[in-house]
């Protein structure tokens, strides 16, 4: 039979607040599980006309698929969730664009005719799991020379950045940092970021039950002089610190995605039209530079250029990483096109989850910024990986 492939919206997001990872993190005594559940829930009580007998498939990917986040996540969070047992799920992973690689994934299957509804995130408890965990690397990458040593420590691959573009110095990359916490300040005191969060039950053995209402990680009052103080513990007389990079996190994400014409069927208001995807690998070491060729790949195949985004979410794993994407599209440090709201340096990058917070940021801004038309959500991935997605906002002043 003839087949036509359809257009797939993103209907809404929502995620927890992100924690630290460690023992004093708002989320050291709470579940995995339970906050993508609680993501998903709310996905559920926010959009009532959708039945939720109609979602065919729920996608989660987690890093460090273990414990507490393994278990096929993507099916035992939705039987948690109280969705019908006849709504199955699957676990992925790509690392820091596993959300990311969920929402392309069952997205694509939406745009191919197999499902009409889906639900897709991701989440990582880096205080339970930290990164490579349990990992048992293949002794080849290093024997057959198949890597260089770094590329296993992203704070390294990094630094290899540094050495790569020399002109992104560490006093550039830090005031990066500074501009990203003062974003995030601002975009929370006029109200920006609220609205996507999901107030996400937390207990502690010694203070009892509590509720994370808000993001842990920003440091508002974040200056360059504090930031000129911290160590560099990849390297001697290094660029990378805490300070230019995001954090060890804590979180989830869920986002509601439908074939537009479903969508309008169930009475659900799209934010966004998801125009195509890329992925790209690099050499591992520097895994930084992997939102280059997926974005290149990806505008050359809509036929678009830079000055055709209005709007641009990139995942800040690090400063120098974000720097050296601006840098080869030409676009100024300060952009205003780029992460308005700031970015993973504050609010912090759980993983495997960080790709829908992307995307709930763009839905958000694509509501005001109605003279916008595409934006782009793309971010770096361990082992040597960039993925972008291209979206189309469904308020663009110019379709009407």
């Amino acid at each position: 039979m003839p087949r036509t492939a359809r257009d797939v919206v993103f209907v809404d997001g929502v995620r927890t607040p992100f924690g630290k990872a460690g023992p004093k993190g708002l989320y050291a005594e709470t579940r995995a599980d339970d906050m993508v559940v609680r993501a998903i829930r709310e996905l559920i009580r926010r959009n009532p006309s959708l039945p939720p007998e109609r979602v065919d498939e729920v996608a989660i990917a987690a890093t460090t698929q273990t414990g507490d986040q393994g278990l096929t996540i993507g099916r035992s969070a939705a039987v948690l969730a109280g969705l019908p047992k006849s709504v199955p799920g699957y676990a992925i992973d790509r690392m820091c664009a596993g959300a990311m690689t969920a929402v392309t994934t069952s997205g694509a299957g939406i745009s191919f005719g197999s499902y009409d509804v889906v639900i897709a995130g991701g989440v990582e408890h880096m205080g339970r799991h930290p990164m490579g965990e349990g990992v048992d690397p293949n002794p080849r990458f290093l024997a057959d020379k198949l890597v260089d040593p770094t590329a296993l420590v992203m704070g390294s691959t990094a630094e290899n950045l540094h050495d790569r573009f020399p002109q992104i110095t560490k006093e550039r990359a830090d005031a990066y940092a500074v501009r990203s916490q003062e974003k995030v300040a601002a975009a929370y005191a006029a109200g920006k970021i609220q609205p996507d969060l999901v107030p996400t039950a937390i207990r502690s053995a010694d203070k009892g039950w509590g509720l994370a209402t808000e993001d842990e990680p920003p440091r508002p009052g974040t200056t360059l002089e504090s930031l000129a103080a911290l160590k560099t513990p990849f390297r001697v007389a290094g660029n990378v610190t805490a300070g230019n990079a995001a954090g060890l996190n804590d979180g989830a994400t869920a986002c509601l995605l439908a074939a537009e014409d479903v969508a309008a069927e169930l009475g659900l208001t799209p934010k966004m039209r998801l125009v195509d995807f890329a992925f790209a690998g690099v050499e591992p070491e520097v895994m930084g530079v992997g939102p280059v060729p997926a974005t290149e790949k990806l505008l050359a195949r809509n036929s678009l250029t830079m000055d055709d985004i209005g709007l641009i979410e990139i995942n800040e794993a690090f400063a120098v990483q974000v720097l050296a994407f601006l840098e080869h599209f030409k676009i100024a440090d300060d952009d205003a096109r780029v992460n308005p709201w700031g970015g993973a340096i504050a609010l912090g990058h759980p993983l495997a989850s960080s790709g829908v917070r992307l995307m709930n940021q763009l839905a958000r801004l694509f509501e005001e910024r109605t003279d916008v038309r595409y934006g782009l959500t793309t971010m770096c991935v361990g082992m040597g990986m960039g993925g972008t997605v291209l979206w189309e906002n469904v308020n663009w002043e110019g379709a009407k």
